[in-house]
């Protein structure tokens, strides 16, 4: 997809990274092909204090890519931790979260950007249950678990989102710099879209939108790292900070 840029635009996408030493060359080989003219990219990655080779295919992909910046903890801190390192050292005028396991394609990173420009949006997500794309089949408890936090959750931000869940959230640089993010595992999702439906801008709620992409998932046998527990501290975390101003 070519995207019609009237001016440059710099897009940064964090990818945390924890034991995807099978995936990630592939995965960012992909990501590095969208940037375009007047479109430039950086990507961060934040390797999660993998315990396979993840971080040495990383730094040897930094040495290669210049659109490609490594950071590591030295200690596994959680898919949350990894993203706020990345949000802290973004520099995009919009940020956006890729993951390293191939479930994404970030062509479609692309369209989400496209509404963003064309509709003037704040936030856009990427939804894996709109229909129009193609998707991988997968288990039904699974699948309506997702809806079933979606729908929790928009009982309580009044918003009418598909899939709260999805990894593929596209955020304007400056309003992300703002929020106060605390969740340092997967209930950074809850978190930071009851944050985002919080926040005002001039005094009006963001404008949020969503698009339907390709999501080609993967099981638990396959590497999947979400287990139920991180759905009940998704409902949690959706009480939580929709709740208090924390």
């Amino acid at each position: 997809m070519k995207l019609n840029l009237k001016k440059p635009l710099k897009l940064t996408v964090i990818a945390p990274c924890y034991n995807e030493s099978r995936t990630l060359d592939e995965s960012l080989k992909r990501l590095t092909k969208i940037a375009q003219k007047n479109l430039t990219l950086e990507i961060i990655v934040v390797n999660d204090a993998s315990v396979d080779d993840s971080l040495e295919k990383l730094k040897a992909l930094e040495k290669k890519t210049t659109s490609i910046n490594v950071f590591s903890h030295k200690k596994n801190k959680g898919k949350g931790a990894a993203l706020q390192t990345g949000f802290k050292q973004a520099s995009g005028d919009i940020v956006a979260i890729h993951d390293l396991d191939l479930e994404y394609n970030p062509k479609d990173l692309l369209r989400l950007l496209s509404v963003m420009i064309e509709h003037d949006a704040d936030v856009v997500y990427g939804s894996r249950f709109l229909t129009g794309q193609e998707r991988r089949v997968h288990g039904f408890v699974h699948a309506n678990a997702n809806k079933f936090l979606t729908f929790f959750s928009n009982l309580f931000t009044n918003l009418n989102l598909t899939d709260m869940e999805t990894c593929y959230k596209m955020v304007r640089g400056d309003i992300l710099k703002k929020l106060a993010l605390k969740e340092n595992g997967f209930g950074i999702e809850p978190e930071l879209t009851a944050k985002l439906a919080k926040f005002k801008k001039n005094g009006r709620r963001l404008r949020f939108y969503e698009i339907g992409i390709s999501y080609d998932g993967r099981g638990v046998e396959e590497g999947k790292k979400i287990r139920i527990k991180d759905g009940f501290h998704a409902l949690y975390c959706i009480i939580k900070y929709n709740l208090t101003s924390h």
